[in-house]
């Protein structure tokens, strides 16, 4: 259970999230192509023409820049020379239509194919972090345990690492009540199988609703002491936080709402997997 049959081999190379953001910019104009192809996304209408061509790629580059690098607003429409509040209204209503999450979903369909794997895991692994938050962020609450003042990001992951289901809520939420909307986002994909986790997730109350949804929640100690301990694929989990604390709109939360700070998580991992999948090794590709 939950073990890779053949990982997709990537060319070997530093981490450099700039080396390839043409190969984030390609993924987002492809699928937007295809959500006006089926509809999902309707032409709009207004006073001045849509971006397009070379311009709607440098305000997809600088809505990844504002993930990446956390930038205000303002100050990449100063750099791109593109009116913040085109893009911050592009980002909106790409995040209202959807494009995101549908796009991580394919590139995870994608990246499980490359490793010879099921469309739908068999396990999960749950996790959240706790995230500082300013004050006028959609939500606070203080952990007590961590000491923070923020927000909690809730996360199911495959084996591969990439999330299947996100949720995001107060920091003073606890993990078990937090996770109850991912659980539900994991149904509604299809999923049935088992969800692990650590000693926070333990409880009848919601073994019973993992029940009632066809997931059992597997906790279990995740180290000893005080120092953590890898067991099976538990740890994939704690790669996908660090990956996603790179990412430096996601360390300092300042969204006013929830869905698009979710959408600033899912591009925080669309940038990962297109990169990661321009890098597929040629006899992968072949394959």
């Amino acid at each position: 259970m939950g073990t890779a049959v053949k990982t997709a081999k990537t060319s070997p190379a530093s981490w450099d999230a700039f080396a390839d953001v043409d190969a984030f910019v390609d993924e987002v104009l492809a699928e937007l192509a295809a959500m006006a192809v089926d509809g999902t996304r309707s032409t709009r209408s207004g006073p001045t023409a849509a971006l397009s061509g070379a311009a709607l790629r440098k305000a997809i580059m600088a809505i990844w820049c504002v993930c990446f690098c956390g930038m205000q607003w303002r100050a990449i429409g100063q750099l791109c020379d593109i009116p913040f509040g085109t893009l911050y209204t592009l980002f909106a209503r790409w995040t209202r239509l959807g494009l995101w999450r549908r796009l991580l979903n394919r590139l995870t369909l994608a990246w499980r194919q490359a490793c010879g794997d099921k469309p739908v895991p068999s396990a999960v692994i749950i996790d959240s972090r706790s995230c500082h938050s300013a004050p006028t962020c959609f939500g606070r609450g203080f952990d007590g345990g961590k000491k923070i003042k923020g927000i909690k990001i809730h996360l199911a992951v495959d084996k591969y690492g990439f999330p299947l289901a996100i949720n995001v809520s107060p920091a003073n939420r606890h993990d078990g009540k937090g996770i109850v909307p991912v659980l539900h986002q994991l149904a509604g994909r299809g999923f049935k199988g088992t969800a692990l986790g650590d000693l926070s997730y333990r409880g009848e109350r919601l073994s019973k609703t993992g029940g009632a949804l066809g997931i059992t929640i597997q906790p279990s100690a995740g180290g000893h002491g005080g120092t953590f301990i890898p067991e099976g694929i538990r740890w994939v989990v704690e790669r996908s936080l660090g990956w996603v604390s790179r990412y430096r709109r996601l360390n300092t939360i300042f969204e006013r709402t929830e869905a698009h700070l979710v959408a600033f998580i899912e591009i925080a991992f669309i940038s990962i997997l297109s990169r990661r999948l321009v890098r597929l090794a040629p006899q992968e590709i072949g394959a």
